[in-house]
């Protein structure tokens, strides 16, 4: 569930500043995510679903591109996962340090 939830804000930040479609997408977020068509169409359909942004299509070499666009409620989903990041990052040292603790155990 939290995994998906990252992925759905990776999407969501990588139209933020400019509209994509599927393939720009894949390869912008190759950088931190490794992320293959079969995974995005779909996080694409349910956020599209959610309202968190919406598609429209645009002529490119006689053929139709669908691009993505976030919308005021996606922004918002990205607003909230920076928000709660501190709890998260809290969570995450939490976890470290007893495994940490585990390792310094014999």
């Amino acid at each position: 569930m939290l995994f998906r939830s990252l992925l759905d804000i990776c999407v969501l930040s990588a139209i933020y500043r400019k509209d994509s479609y599927g393939y720009r997408i894949i390869k912008e977020l190759a950088e931190i995510v490794e992320i293959s068509e079969s995974t995005l169409y779909p996080i694409l359909r349910r956020l599209e679903g959610a309202e968190s942004l919406k598609s429209y299509s645009v002529e490119h070499a006689g053929r139709l591109r669908k691009f993505y666009s976030i919308t005021g409620k996606g922004k918002i989903q990205i607003e909230d996962f920076l928000d709660n990041w501190p709890k998260m990052e809290r969570i995450y040292n939490y976890i470290l340090e007893r495994e940490d603790d585990k390792k310094g155990v014999s």
